[in-house]
């Protein structure tokens, strides 16, 4: 029996359709096609295998009163799509075989693919972990974001610096999407409000924008794990809602007729723009409001075809929050009820206050959001008003609650009237949520206790934890094969949808053989990440050497300076005939700092000009090297993981909210060495204090010496080895004799210290010998490295979802069945 060419797996069936999608969507043909050409005709051959799923999913959505998520994230961090694919689907091996049958490699037009670099960091990593865990576990959702035409940065290293260059990742088409003309809707901008009674006598407010643009959705489908359920992510793109002006056009204003294209379509561009200049954070905004309003538009067009009716919409959506990013979605959705549909304030407030929750991503006060209210009433006016009402029925209930403390009123306002005045969005997403939460125990510990305090105290309720997760289907089954493997063989296929199971391994963690085969899988991966450092970096790494590893965004309170003085103390110490470690290292670091991020960029060349001096001296030949990998992206990610033997997870206590990069390091065997901050506390926990290199201050002890006042300078005078580093690096040891290169560094640690680094160096230096000690031991670090991976099932996302799920959506699994959807 022949299967059929869009749907069927066998090889040759797959290797026919590979060949039609070159010829008949790529236009090409085997003599004339390149590498590009055959991962576009692989993608598409896989990508129709999708779509039954995909259209099962929507057809059995709209057929059954099944309640929905939304998720509402300004970024997503997806990761290439087509390998991702293949293992959900369960077809790699089939589809190597038809890809060899036409003389390519897989694992090379895998590598062809261009990442979609939609986010910053771990946001837009987790967004995309909860839609691989809410496919796998066939929760019905719908995942809203910006389609940004040059996604985060491409990172070059020039001299030993950050580079930033365009992301072009849509170059070369985007296979996995589709897009959707068909549903476009109007977002307005600035104008006027006009105030009337309606034929009923009630009060009501129309907007008068004066610009309008069109969003325009295209759809990414989602697949799960061996499942039929394949949600969707659909993300916008601006676009003008008139293109051409042919009135400027005919009098010769060839600029003028195109104008308001280019300005609207500008909205789309680029992920999250340089904010410092007013016309920054106007295009933030203007961003921020355009992603909720394009999705709450069309949040309301889904309930419609299933039936629903505006007033209630809380019953079959659960709208969450990712950080304040979207958080305009409250006063868009009053607006769209009240304004556009005729709802009451009451019933409208209902609605929205029983429909969204809120999850917490940050402790620094920069990213809890602020906008200049002369900057918001400009742009959406209709909204400020309603903003205002909010905080002022939610300021008459703080009142009568707190009548005589006037700073905590202050504190709760939505509104800050210090200066030209700020709406402060954190406040107005907690006030309209029914649920926040924050991302590990001590991060919503410390939202309970500083950072939203007096909402606490008014809420308690409200707020609760979800410890962050991720996927082990991208992290550890895609990026690590050869461990992969080495699970399924001893405990069974089941552990990539039930984590939990690891725990078996903690039987075999002291057996010889085990061991030998664990140590073989590490191997393995470390070739395999040295062989692509040498091809990409001309980099040889020693594979013996233990791979110390910290790759993350670049920020002071991160601290990747507090590693490179470690390295720095090393140098010294090599460098006066000391031995002060049993083994070689490999330091590996690698992330982007925000472009106008002065410090961040000067810590990545300060890695990039210790490196240049460590790698060139023949005393730290063999025991020393710095490795720094320029655009760190999921793709890098998943190399850099499996092979990392040290995870440094060493930012400063009470900063993190979470991290994630500290759990994928840890899924993958490697020790971590770390502070008592995010979800390090929840990993310690689990994977046992014996197993997890702790030091440094608590977030209590920092908070502490804040307020009795910390003076950075007394650790300098009062420890050598301290002191020794910072000189040498001040002297111009590692900047070309340059004195005042790195000295806005050095002067910030001496005499700000912002992060701790200072109180902490000793700690840290302290520890790391016991981490050398512990390596020297290879029975010791092997059998550590097991129970570290077999104890990471709580840090699945599959874990994490089901809490959400449970304690927050009130979702229950939906299982697809499929449909002939011809």
């Amino acid at each position: 029996m022949v299967e059929d060419d869009r749907t069927g797996l066998d090889v040759e069936t797959l290797r026919r359709a590979i060949q039609d999608n070159l010829f008949y969507r790529c236009g090409n043909v085997p003599k004339l096609a390149t590498r590009s050409d055959y991962y576009l005709a692989v993608a598409y051959t896989v990508r129709d295998r999708l779509m039954q799923r995909w259209l099962s999913t929507a057809m059995a959505l709209l057929a059954q009163p099944t309640r929905v998520v939304c998720y509402l994230s300004a970024e997503y961090l997806l990761g290439p799509s087509l390998g991702n694919a293949l293992l959900n689907l369960g077809i790699r091996d089939q589809v190597a075989r038809a890809v060899a049958s036409l003389g390519q490699d897989l694992d090379e037009l895998i590598e062809e693919e261009q990442e979609p670099g939609l986010g910053n960091g771990g946001l837009g990593r987790l967004a995309a972990c909860f839609m691989d865990s809410l496919s796998t576990l066939q929760i019905p959702a719908v995942g809203y974001g910006l389609r940004y035409e040059f996604g985060i940065f491409e990172q070059r290293i020039k001299d030993g610096w950050q580079v930033e260059r365009t992301d072009k990742w849509l170059h070369q088409g985007n296979p996995w999407e589709f897009a959707r003309p068909e549903y476009t809707y109007p977002v307005g901008f600035g104008g006027r409000t006009e105030h009337y009674e309606d034929e009923r006598g009630h009060y009501r407010v129309r907007w008068r924008p004066d610009t309008v643009v069109k969003g325009v959705a295209y759809a990414t489908p989602i697949p799960g794990y061996k499942v039929n359920n394949m949600n969707l992510l659909r993300l916008w793109g601006a676009e003008a809602a008139e293109t051409f002006d042919f009135r400027s056009f005919n009098v010769g204003d060839y600029y003028g007729a195109v104008e308001q294209k280019v300005a609207s379509e500008t909205l789309t561009k680029v992920l999250y723009p340089n904010d410092e200049p007013v016309q920054g954070k106007q295009l933030r905004l203007q961003q921020q409001y355009f992603l909720v309003s394009c999705s709450l538009q069309d949040l309301l067009r889904l309930h419609g075809l299933r039936g629903g009716r505006p007033d209630n919409l809380h019953e079959w959506f659960a709208i969450q929050l990712n950080d304040t990013h979207p958080a305009l979605a409250v006063p868009e959705l009053l607006r769209l009820l009240l304004d556009e549909h005729g709802m009451s304030w009451d019933d409208a407030w209902r609605i929205t206050s029983e429909t969204f929750a809120y999850t917490n991503h940050t402790l620094l006060p920069e990213a809890l959001e602020t906008w200049p209210l002369p900057v918001f009433g400009r742009l959406l006016p209709r909204h400020l008003e309603i903003v205002y009402e909010i905080n002022h029925r939610f300021m008459d209930e703080v009142r009568a609650r707190f009548p005589d403390d006037h700073g905590k009123q202050e504190r709760l306002s939505l509104i800050d009237d210090r200066g030209s005045g700020a709406v402060r969005m954190a406040n107005l997403a907690t006030v309209a949520s029914f649920s926040v939460n924050g991302v590990s125990a001590l991060h919503t510990d410390l939202l309970k206790t500083r950072v939203m305090r007096d909402f606490h105290e008014l809420y308690p309720g409200k707020f609760n934890n979800k410890t962050n997760g991720v996927t082990p289907r991208r992290f550890v089954a895609l990026a690590n094969p050869e461990l992969a493997q080495l699970l399924t063989e001893h405990i069974g296929e089941g552990w990539i949808t039930d984590f939990d199971r690891l725990r078996k391994l903690e039987e075999l963690a002291d057996d010889p053989d085990f061991q030998a085969q664990w140590q073989a899988v590490k191997a393995a991966r470390k070739r395999v990440a040295a062989e692509q450092a040498r091809r990409l970096m001309k980099v040889d790494a020693d594979l013996d050497s233990m791979f110390d590893v910290q790759v993350k965004r670049i920020h002071e309170y991160k601290r990747q300076h507090l590693a490179v003085l470690h390295i720095v103390h090393l140098y010294q110490q090599l460098k006066e005939g000391a031995n002060p470690m049993t083994a070689p290292r490999t330091f590996v670091f690698g992330g982007k700092a925000a472009p106008g991020y002065a410090m961040a960029k000067l810590i990545i060349k300060l890695i990039n000009s210790v490196g240049e001096v460590v790698n060139s001296d023949p005393d730290t030949r063999g025991r020393l090297k710095v490795v720094f990998i320029p655009n760190y992206n999921v793709k890098t990610a998943q190399l850099v993981y499996p092979c990392a033997d040290l995870s440094e997870q060493i930012s400063t206590a009470g900063k993190e909210a979470s991290g994630t990069g500290n759990m994928k390091f840890s899924m993958n065997g490697a020790l971590t060495i770390g502070t008592l901050d995010g979800a390090n506390v929840e990993i310690r926990d689990a994977v046992g204090a014996e197993n997890f290199f702790l030091f440094g201050l608590t977030a209590d002890e920092i908070h502490a010496q804040r307020e009795k006042g910390y003076r950075p300078y007394v650790h300098y005078e009062t420890n050598p080895l301290l002191r020794s580093v910072l000189d040498l690096i001040a002297s111009g040891h590692f900047s070309r004799g340059d004195k005042t290169l790195f000295r806005p560094l050095i002067d910030s640690l001496i005499h700000h210290d912002e992060y701790f680094v200072m109180a902490d160096f000793q700690s840290y230096i302290d520890c790391q010998r016991t981490v050398s000690e512990a390596w020297a031991d290879s029975r010791r670090w092997t059998r550590m490295s097991i129970l570290n991976a077999a104890r990471m099932g709580p840090f699945s996302s599959d874990r994490t979802i089901r809490d959400y799920s449970r304690d927050i959506w009130r979702v229950e699994p939906n299982p697809v069945q499929l449909v002939d959807v011809g």
